[in-house]
């Protein structure tokens, strides 16, 4: 049974497929491969061409495409072959994946931006009648059926278009918070109220062109805005599906087997054919492969993997076949862990779309309290005009570029993050961020990464053969840098399964093997080594001599931290002589030794005291508890999922360079916040006097405002552009 026929199983299939109820299926698609709008055109006009494929949508962003076809003419199997054919291999996503929240998002406001506009553009066809019977007498019953038919046409605008923003207003009402919501549906209720009145009476103006316009605007403005925000979350979507459901397990004979990779366990062999995805995390055992790993690392350039070396799941092998030996599958992957992350993400991107509401109550409250002084002032000196300039502050003065300064600011800083592979679990790390002045760093598998030479191990009881394969055992239980080394030093040798292991920060590990009681970690006796011991209950096996090097990046990094005014501070559990040593290769000054966890969070909260705004960054799950109690801190995606889950940012690459621009991009945030926050500031205090004087009608304090909000948001599109920029001409 060939790949794609497999799919044609019943269960297999309704894992991926959602029936819908006009009776045709639908299904997501990752399409690992997909570069380029060139590759979509002729993916969508071959799947078109398939009988019953009635609706194709591919996202290059994520990696996506989501079909809906005719089951009775088209088969999962025929899709698949497809997308072979067009050199663009596809991998089904689960069931939960198919059904797009954001595409739903998108088409409803789209809809609803269509109804606006059609409705907007045929009433203003009405309302040019009515203006040129002011120059050109047009008889009464004219000027009536036509404003009879503007009322008509502005029902669709104002109960369908309007409808998000009338809701809104509701739920702020109820909350008991003013939000921006409140004055757009006072506007649009208000103007439309009055005009209905005025048609029934037939006399007096009506503004169904202006409310029309008005609405029609503002959902382009909102739309705009969430198509942005789609697009700057698209990496974290497309992370999330790395992983593919089907691997080829080799039994014991030899031969492979086709099966959920969710129920591959730790030790079994998997085969990896040239271009698939690996679909577990685990150690190579072919003796080199090149793989992609720019959907986890973003590194665009393939990397080369040698025997031993870890791979993780959502990886694609290049130059294969491989094999691998799990390590992890299922729920349990670097890919699933960072899915897990993105959905705490999305969460992040919640809350970014929110604002201060206690400043945009403010500044509603004020817009609300001037319009009211408007409608007073007037109905004093003129009372016939009280109405056009009471609406004219209420829509110029619309709190909507105010409101949107800070969310579009945060979700495009959080898109170009993601995208650079800095995953933002905390938006509000990102103001944070910007203030920082001072970084605690945890040195090993942070700043330096640790080796085993296993020729320079020394053995203490000759006889014991099978210490590497024990050490081995023990080792892949832990996700500690050491461990990882050991790991990676006994690669070659298939390890022994260990039972009733236990892992302690700082201590080492311990578990059985055959029947040994084992421990694997640094001496316990006191005297500072740093090597690693291997004993059991009858005393010494083996040490292991402990070498590390300075992260390649890490030198740069902390130079420019430091250029920015940051005050750099390893604290390391490790022995003075070594943390020394890679102080002065880091270029830091202050360094603590020997610290046990507790030991660090006494030094953060030392200089939280003194006042200032501390960053942590560290990886394993001894640093989880300064990670939570930093004003901001990061995690590397290597690192343990302790310390992940405490992390304010996920550094995705492996790379401590997402550090500086994470910083960087945050600074570009206050920035493009405060300039938004001036804008309408200035926009305000120069239309709002000449709408109180009645100079601006209703119409085009509409398009006022309305501008006003779209260049909030344009604007907030330029952060990351410079520093892209930048790093094309390098």
């Amino acid at each position: 049974m060939s790949t794609y026929d497999v799919w044609a199983h019943p269960q297999l299939a309704a894992q991926v497929i959602r029936p819908r109820r006009d009776g045709r299926q639908e299904a997501a698609f990752r399409l690992a491969s997909l570069q380029d709008a060139r590759q979509v055109m002729q993916l969508d006009q071959l799947l078109h061409a398939l009988p019953g494929v009635q609706r194709v949508r591919i996202d290059v962003a994520s990696r996506r495409a989501h079909i809906i076809w005719d089951a009775s003419r088209t088969t999962l199997p025929a899709l698949l072959r497809s997308f072979e054919n067009a050199h663009c291999p596809a991998q089904p996503l689960g069931k939960d994946m198919a059904e797009d929240i954001q595409a739903r998002e998108t088409r409803d406001l789209l809809k609803r931006l269509l109804v606006a506009g059609m409705f907007a553009m045929q009433v203003m066809t009405y309302a040019f009648v009515i203006y040129l019977g002011v120059v050109d007498f047009v008889d009464f019953t004219t000027r009536g059926l036509f404003r009879w038919l503007g009322f008509l046409s502005s029902l669709p605008v104002i109960f369908y278009g309007a409808y998000p923003f009338t809701r809104g207003a509701l739920r702020e009402i109820r909350s008991g918070q003013l939000g921006m919501n409140v004055p757009i549906a006072a506007a649009v209720w208000l103007v439309f109220l009055a005009s209905a009145f005025n048609t029934l009476r037939g006399q007096g103006e009506v503004y169904f062109d202006s409310i029309t316009m008005f609405v029609f605007l503002l959902l382009t403005a909102r739309y705009v805005e969430l198509r942005a925000e789609h697009r700057n979350t698209a990496l974290g979507d497309a992370v999330a599906d790395g992983t593919p459901l089907l691997a080829q397990r080799r039994g014991t004979d030899g031969s492979l087997e086709l099966m959920p990779a969710m129920e591959l366990l730790p030790g079994d062999r998997v085969h990896i054919a040239d271009g698939a995805t690996v679909p577990a995390d685990g150690l190579l055992e072919s003796d080199l492969v090149q793989v992609d790993e720019s959907l986890l690392t973003g590194e665009s350039r393939p990397v080369t993997r040698h025997r031993g070396e870890r791979m993780a799941a959502g990886s694609i092998v290049i130059d294969g076949p491989a094999e691998l030996r799990v390590e992890r599958s299922g729920q349990h992957t670097a890919a699933a862990r960072i899915g897990a992350l993105s959905a705490r993400t999305r969460l992040a991107r919640e809350a970014a779309a929110r604002v201060d509401h206690a400043d945009l109550r403010r500044f509603v409250g004020r817009v609300l309290l001037l319009t009211l002084l408007t409608a007073a002032g007037w109905l004093i000196v003129n009372p016939s005009r009280a109405f056009e300039a009471t609406v004219a502050v209420l829509v110029i003065a619309c709190p909507c570029a105010f409101a949107l300064s800070a969310p579009s600011a945060l979700v495009r800083a959080l898109g170009v993050l993601a995208q650079r592979g800095v995953l933002v679990v905390n938006s509000g790390a990102i103001d944070t961020l910007a203030r920082v002045d001072v970084a605690v760093f945890d040195k090993t598998g942070t700043l330096t990464t640790p080796r085993i030479d296993l020729s320079a191990a020394r053995v203490h009881r000759p006889g014991a053969t099978s210490w590497m394969q024990w050490a081995g055992a023990l080792a892949t239980r832990s996700s500690h840098p050491m461990a990882r080394a050991v790991t990676a030093a006994t690669g070659s040798e298939q390890p022994t399964a260990a039972k009733y292991v236990s892992v302690v920060a700082g201590s080492g590990i311990t578990g059985e093997i055959e029947g040994h009681a084992l421990r694997l970690g640094r001496a316990m006796d006191g005297t500072g080594s740093e090597d690693l011991h291997l004993s059991d209950d009858r005393g010494l096996l083996a040490t292991l001599r402990v070498d590390e090097t300075v992260r390649p990046d890490a030198v740069d990094t902390l130079r420019e931290l430091r250029a920015d005014g940051v005050a750099l501070v390893i604290a390391s559990g490790d022995a003075p002589s070594r943390v020394t040593v890679a102080a002065a290769n880091l270029g830091v000054n202050e360094v603590h030794a020997r610290q046990t966890p507790l030991n660090k969070l006494a030094l953060l909260k030392h200089k939280k005291e003194q006042g200032h705004v501390t960053l942590a960054v560290g990886d394993g799950n001894n640093d989880a508890p300064i990670l939570a109690a930093a004003d901001v801190s990061a995690a590397l995606a290597s690192g343990t999922e302790l310390a992940q889950a405490h992390a304010d940012l996920l550094l995705l690459h492996g790379q401590l360079h997402g550090l500086v621009e994470a910083r960087h991009i945050a600074r570009q945030v206050q920035v493009v916040v405060a300039q938004g926050r001036r804008w309408s500031l200035a926009y305000n205090l120069c239309a709002v006097p000449f709408a109180a004087l009645g100079l601006v009608p209703p119409w085009l304090a509409a398009i006022g405002m309305s501008a006003s909000s779209l260049a909030v948001v344009i604007n907030a599109m330029r952060i990351g552009r410079d520093t892209a920029r930048h790093e094309a001409r390098a």
